[in-house]
């Protein structure tokens, strides 16, 4: 495990998590009675909450099968803000059995593993060179889930990947707020399946996630709850993705782009809503929107290590007119809908001296608001004329985060 500790300067009040210290995104503007932004305001704050600890057990094995196992938990829970008692809390628990040199045509042989518990996202493995506790986040997927998931190592070259993955702490949003229901009465688990492909020092990834979850179980005809009917009529969506990566020596480049439908439960800008209800079956169609969001990374060094990365996120909406408004990425008590784009730039020099670390980062978010949104929830363009013959507006807010981290391994 580790010691770490963030120090963190903010120039805006921002959506964040884990005692701030998990950074998504600048709020909007807010005006009190004298026109002031209430969003205007810097911060700051130092925790050691993200400190950590863990047990991996390796070596145990029956017949030709190989058992281990990982677990590892860290202070997040418990906290408010920046207020409150830290407690433990569960980041990864999985057992995992592996096959190794199973036969194949020729010369090649195949390696299988089976992991089943708590871990990182397939979507969410890969992730830029930055010391942010989000890495990358909403530019990136972050999501740790249960999950039961098979790689197979097909020669040198090739793995295929396939899960089946739950909702916990990372769930999906909807009528009745963030909550794992949705995926419990839809029934079915979220299913991932990936290529990828191992040549020298290039690697490449690419995947796709399908959720299928069930936001409305009951409608409620009266209004007052005498009169409810059971539902049917799921929200589906596809998530796509493309991972690229090269290392030579000291250097690392990396990039990825995801095309995220509904995939507020992977921290992405986007989420889903209701496009027909028929009050005589009582069924409900639903529509994803869509956002782009990519990065790209670049690291050289080892005991001094330069830094940079760089990411977008594009707000596409769903290709669907919703009957009203929509479920979307909510975090902090903040919702993203009215969010046009977003960009990051992240420079960041760390200095490993032994097991002890040191980094210092600047990283500057902004992020494009609308005032108007079309009806099937993407943003209104700047200078559009609207039917009252008003004009539509974008515009731009920026948070600048300044951030020392300190780490000490064990």
């Amino acid at each position: 495990g580790f010691i770490r500790n963030y120090f963190t300067f903010d120039s805006r009040e921002s959506a964040s998590g884990t005692g701030n210290l998990f950074y998504y995104l600048p709020f909007d503007r807010q005006y009190d009675s004298d026109g002031k932004d209430i969003n205007a305001q810097a911060s700051f704050r130092f925790l050691a909450i993200t400190s950590r600890v863990g047990l991996d057990v390796t070596g145990y094995r029956i017949g030709k099968t190989d058992i281990s196992a990982k677990v590892e938990t860290d202070f997040y829970a418990g906290l408010s803000g920046s207020t409150g008692t830290a407690t433990l809390r569960l980041r990864q628990a999985y057992m995992k059995l592996g096959w190794k040199d199973l036969p194949m045509c020729g010369e090649n042989t195949a390696s299988v593993s089976l992991l089943m518990g708590q871990a990182w996202h397939p979507m969410a493995a890969d992730q830029p060179d930055v010391i942010s506790l989000a890495v990358g986040a909403p530019f990136n997927p972050f999501n740790r889930s249960p999950q039961v998931t098979m790689d197979a190592n097909l020669g040198k070259h090739f793995t295929i990947t396939g899960s089946f993955i739950y909702q916990m702490q990372y769930t999906s949003t909807g009528p009745s707020g963030s909550t794992a229901n949705y995926m419990k009465y839809g029934i079915l688990p979220e299913v991932y399946a990936g290529l990828t492909y191992r040549t020298g020092g290039f690697l490449a990834k690419a995947g796709v996630s399908l959720l299928s979850i069930k936001p409305y179980q009951l409608y409620d005809a009266a209004g007052d709850g005498t009169e409810l009917h059971k539902v049917s009529g799921r929200m589906t969506s596809l998530s796509p993705f493309l991972y690229l990566q090269y290392k030579h020596k000291l250097l690392t480049v990396k990039a990825k782009t995801v095309y995220g439908g509904a995939a507020d439960h992977l921290n992405q800008v986007s989420g889903y809503g209701v496009t027909a209800f028929d009050p005589v079956s009582y069924h409900y169609d639903y529509a994803a929107t869509h956002t782009s969001s990519s990065w790209m990374s670049i690291s050289y060094g080892k005991k001094v290590q330069g830094m940079l990365m760089a990411g977008y996120i594009n707000n596409l909406g769903a290709g669907e007119d919703f009957m009203d408004g929509y479920w979307f990425f909510t975090k902090d008590g903040y919702n993203f809908r009215n969010m046009a784009q977003a960009f990051r730039i992240v420079p960041t020099v760390v200095w490993n001296i032994g097991k002890f670390t040191v980094g210092l980062e600047y990283e500057m978010t902004a992020a494009q608001y609308g005032s108007n949104l079309n009806a099937d929830g993407s943003v209104v363009k700047d200078g559009t004329v609207l039917p009252d013959g008003s004009w539509a507006e974008r515009h731009w807010v920026a948070n600048h985060r300044v951030q020392l981290m300190t780490r000490f391994n064990f």
